[in-house]
């Protein structure tokens, strides 16, 4: 019975693990390989149907947890039902994508084990716990971008992926070892309380080392994030991975680094948060005026979309300096409507690769006639990626931004409100080039004939569409539920307005 118990706690990642070991011996069995995205399909939705009882109806509770590891709250469960929206969307537009691949079931064995890792940084309270979170889903992503083996692009994505994943894991792990030296504990919240703790000279003494892990922790965790400046890998991969790979980069593999970042600088090193908010508050600053600058001039739309990931990166770190509860529930918000955005607008660049269509800017000409839902998707998802009401984009953004507003009111914190004014000038810059693809597809002349997306990917696609749609039109519950997780974070001031 003990054993059980302590089973519950990870029923998610027991039930992505054993469909995980089940994926390639399905892949011998079955000649149709569509079946295979089906039965991935299985733990993803039944986790996701749990997740949503749990976190907006309220009919289904979790066991809690008994470890002092992993920790199940409200921003765990938001970011499970993250991961596991984009995998289903990641899922159900492969099948088409890599139909001419082989070893598919290794595929979605990749694509459910990164989900695991994932969840266990999301749900960790312990460093190592994270650290190990964090090489699941690496080593896993590391070999989805390179599954065209056969491809120079996708290889060189693998390359370059893991060469910059082992850097940043080196970089935090020995983060780890200092904190660890430090505060004789991993345990994040342990961290916290030492660091708080009465002996002042202490933490005098200890501020330069707790310092310089806070730095080497924000630069291992800033490659994964693709913050400026370790951002230089992020467009050649999602340029040469799998395009369903590099949605789930993109929309899920990110936020996983964000999950890690609010957790340990905002419970573990919160303490010390006059010594790092300027900079990072800089850092947001510069993410997201490079990722548009340099979008503007993109003419191959994945890397298009790659530095308007960078660029949405930076609006999130906002969440940082700031350090309320509403901004970090405008932080979780905005990466909630940020993950159906972009892997919405990376599925519909993998619909055109389905049917030998171009991934470039050109490309896109005349798509509203040969293809109005693709279209009709793809501007939404712009739209909303450019923070254009009613869509979700917009919503995310107000709640983000106004509460930098919110906080430079307070005495001391003025230059705040700099953030706020520069995420609206940067929404308006990015506004350009998500233009320039739509008027492509609605006003330039293209090929004539008519484009047939698979079914399946219509499912994912439209999937996305709705999520944004809906979210933008009735924020309120989601908002809702952001807010519950942001109040995880108890040392944070309430900030709501």
């Amino acid at each position: 019975m003990d054993v059980w118990n302590n089973l519950n706690w990870f029923i998610p990642q027991l039930l992505l693990i054993l469909f995980a070991l089940i994926m390639p011996a399905l892949d011998y069995i079955f000649r149709d390989k569509r079946i295979l995205a089906w039965v991935a399909l299985i733990p993803l939705l039944t986790i996701g149907a749990l997740t949503v009882a749990w976190l907006f109806v309220g009919t289904w509770t979790p066991p809690a947890s008994g470890t002092p590891l992993l920790e199940i709250n409200v921003f765990s469960g938001l970011f499970l039902l993250v991961f596991v929206a984009v995998g289903i969307i990641v899922v159900l537009s492969s099948p088409d994508f890599i139909r001419k691949d082989k070893n598919q079931g290794e595929y979605y064995s990749l694509v459910l084990l990164a989900i695991i890792g994932m969840s266990v940084v999301a749900e960790s309270a312990d460093l190592i716990a994270l650290f190990v979170g964090l090489e699941i889903a690496g080593i896993s992503s590391f070999a989805l971008s390179g599954f065209r083996k056969t491809e120079k692009r996708s290889a060189e994505a693998a390359t370059k992926y893991f060469i910059v994943g082992g850097f940043s894991s080196a970089l935090t792990l020995f983060a780890i070892s200092l904190f660890y030296g430090v505060a004789g504990t991993t345990n994040i919240s342990g961290i916290g309380a030492v660091l708080a703790g009465p002996s002042s000279q202490w933490i005098m003494d200890s501020d330069p080392v707790v310092l310089l892990a806070a730095v080497l922790l924000l630069a291992g965790l800033g490659f994964k994030i693709a913050v400026v400046p370790f951002h230089m890998w992020a467009p050649d991969v999602y340029e040469g991975a799998p395009t369903p790979v590099s949605g789930l980069l993109a929309a899920a593999s990110k936020k996983m680094g964000f999950a890690a970042l609010f957790k340990v600088f905002l419970i573990g090193i919160l303490v010390t948060k006059a010594q790092w908010e300027e900079a990072v508050a800089i850092l947001a600053i510069l993410t997201m005026t490079v990722g548009n600058l340099i979008a503007v001039s993109q003419t191959n739309i994945k890397r298009m979309l790659a530095y308007s990931s960078i660029a949405q990166a930076g609006y999130i770190l906002i969440a940082l300096p700031v350090a309320t509860q509403y901004a970090v529930a405008g932080g979780l918000f905005h990466i909630l409507t940020h993950a159906f955005m972009k892997s919405g607008a990376f599925m519909v660049v993998a619909a055109m690769g389905a049917v030998a269509i171009g991934e470039r800017l050109d490309d896109f000409k005349g798509l509203s006639k040969r293809s109005p839902f693709l279209a009709i998707s793809m501007t939404l998802f712009l739209l909303s990626l450019a923070g254009i009401p009613p869509l979700a984009g917009f919503a995310s953004k107000f709640v983000l931004f106004s509460s930098a507003v919110y906080s430079s009111l307070e005495p001391g914190q003025s230059w705040l409100i700099w953030l706020a004014i520069a995420g609206v000038l940067n929404s308006a810059l990015s506004l350009y080039y998500y233009a320039r693809v739509i008027k492509n597809m609605y006003m330039e002349k293209g090929p004539e004939e008519k484009v047939r997306v698979p079914p399946m990917m219509c499912a994912g696609i439209a999937f996305a569409v709705v999520m944004v749609v809906l979210i933008g039109v009735f924020p309120d519950p989601f908002v809702s539920v952001c807010k519950d997780a942001a109040s995880a974070f108890t040392g944070l001031l309430s900030g709501w307005p």
